[in-house]
């Protein structure tokens, strides 16, 4: 659990001592920029942005029952924010699996990944996508109800 908050932790920490660093030599608005730019790419590489994570059986379940693609990620996998940010609302249509929270998630891509843990990995239909262009992936959600 803690792990996927490593990054973000290390990167506000990061602009914290570079703002004070600014502070100190007079620069308060140039500090408090700083601090702002990397607070803001700490929230956008957290857990946060993400909708919930199931685990890899459930997500598979609900996949059969509704035929919505599982999505593969980690925290601070910059392809995985992309996808996510790129598909906007639709991502909450996804089932979203933390293969960090979830080993059973972390086997399955790596069983499709060649023993690589390779994310995002995008499962449509029982086949596996390394890093799909987001527009596929919103093309392969079934139509809302």
């Amino acid at each position: 659990m803690t792990r996927v908050w490593m990054l973000p932790a290390l990167l506000v920490l990061s602009g914290a001592v570079l703002a004070t660093g600014s502070a100190l030599r007079g620069a308060p608005v140039m500090a408090a920029v700083i601090l702002l730019l990397f607070v803001l790419f700490a929230g956008l590489n957290s857990p946060l942005v993400f909708p919930t994570p199931v685990s890899a059986a459930e997500a598979r379940r609900r996949s059969v029952t509704d035929g919505r693609p599982v999505v593969y990620w980690r925290p601070g996998c910059t392809f995985c924010l992309r996808l996510r940010l790129r598909l906007g609302r639709d991502a909450s249509r996804l089932h979203w699996v933390d293969i960090w929270r979830d080993p059973a998630g972390a086997a399955v891509v790596r069983a499709a990944n060649g023993g690589d843990e390779t994310v995002p990995t995008v499962v449509v239909a029982d086949r596996p996508h390394v890093n799909p262009d987001p527009a596929w992936v919103r093309a392969q959600l079934p139509p809302p109800a």
